[in-house]
């Protein structure tokens, strides 16, 4: 019997090596004054960059640029609507990582309304926002967070009394989202590994949550086959085109999948520490991944209470390993060894060089959600596993 189930709205998708070409003529569909978001490692350098505002100057294109430094922040997002309220641009175009992505996100919606985002974020503030939004075309430049088809914009202040949360809408989903993957040849590898740990444990987390269903489950695992394929690949060998490709797939179906079936503890740590610590996003779900699963397959095991998610652990571990006629539980376990593989290999960092101490566990696992999670962990168990990857 199928289960019930609802799906989100998507963008239009042009998916495809040097499909970045079409951007100036989908700008055009809604105008001819832009504002360009980018990141740190600004686009308009790149070779493709320089091409695509050569193309934009010749069609009439004028963009204004503004630079998203690293995860956008109330301030940064107040201050950018605030400046461009007044002369609005026909069309927010963002390209970058999910940073940049969630930056123009929010900027598309707070533009029309020049208010304080703090006011409209999720578990933060205290308005719903009216939907309104300036057209937004994503164009991401890494392969992870798969915000170029989520209706979510994270926005993260760091602190004391941080936070991570999102302003969320369906009407914030991109109208357009162009997925080219020769944007992502020039990331550097500390980025790649970060970004596809990120893009690998929102498929897993998709694929074992309790709000799964078949449309979700089905595209979750042809993500996760390109993870297998890509995921390492593209991490030794950055200029590995089909690696890249894969990896492009994978991340815009974590973003389809999340959207659609929400995701598990892993992600609850990256709010959580994300907001107290300035610690990037995939580097809390890479480093965390591994023992996360270790201590739900063991939770799942000791309850018994969810047959079906040890029955899917068991589906990730033959997708992964080259073998046949064993086990569920070698499958299990072997997925398990599998994630810290690839913990050793992608050399991803423990929390304590970000400045995460053993008394910070408890206050962390504390605010931790665990919704989604196919078992629930109790607090001794959140702090278990920050403990394995800050000691």
């Amino acid at each position: 019997m199928v289960r019930s189930f609802q799906f989100a709205r998507l963008p239009l998708i042009i998916f495809g090596f040097g499909k970045l070409s079409g951007l100036p003529d989908f700008v055009l569909r809604y105008g001819k004054r832009i504002l360009l978001i980018t990141g740190q490692f600004s686009f308009l350098t790149s070779a493709p960059g320089i091409k695509f505002a050569k193309a934009a100057e010749k069609k009439g294109i004028k963009a204004d640029q503004l630079t998203i430094p690293g995860e956008p922040s109330p301030g940064i997002i107040d201050e950018a609507s605030a400046q461009y309220g007044n002369a609005p641009p026909d069309v927010v175009v963002a390209i970058g990582g999910g940073s940049a992505i969630d930056a123009g996100k929010a900027l598309s919606a707070m533009i029309p309304i020049r208010g304080n985002i703090k006011e409209y974020l999720e578990g933060v503030g205290f308005k719903d926002h009216p939907g309104t939004k300036i057209p937004f075309i994503a164009v991401p430049t890494t392969a992870g967070t798969g915000s170029e088809a989520t209706k979510n914009a994270v926005i993260s202040q760091v602190g004391k009394e941080g936070f991570k949360r999102s302003l969320r809408h369906d009407n914030f989903v991109p109208d357009i989202a162009v997925v080219d993957p020769e944007l992502t040849l020039s990331c550097p590898q500390d980025i790649t590994s970060a970004s596809g740990m990120d893009c690998f444990t929102q498929l897993t987390e998709a694929y074992l949550s309790d709000r799964a269903n078949e449309y979700t489950d089905a595209l979750a695992v042809e993500g996760l086959k390109a993870i297998k394929l890509s995921l390492v690949r593209s991490c030794i060998d950055g200029q590995d085109i089909n690696a890249r490709t894969g990896m492009s797939f994978a991340a815009l179906t974590s973003g389809i999948c999340l959207a659609n079936a929400g995701l598990g503890v892993v992600h609850g740590f990256a709010s959580s520490a994300g907001g107290r610590f300035d610690i990037p996003h995939g580097v809390v779900c890479g480093t965390l991944m591994a023992v996360s699963n270790e201590v739900t397959v063991s939770r799942l095991r000791e309850k018994r209470s969810n047959p079906s998610a040890l029955n899917k652990y068991a589906s990730l571990g033959k997708l992964f390993l080259d073998y046949s006629n064993k086990s569920d539980d070698y499958f299990i376990d072997g997925f398990i060894e599998y994630l810290h593989y690839l913990t050793d290999e992608l050399k991803l960092p423990g929390l304590k060089k970000w400045g995460i101490t053993e008394n910070d566990l408890k206050e962390i696992a504390l605010i931790t959600e665990c919704k989604n999670n196919p078992v629930k962990l109790e607090t001794e168990d959140l702090i278990e596993i920050l403990l394995r990857r800050t000691l």
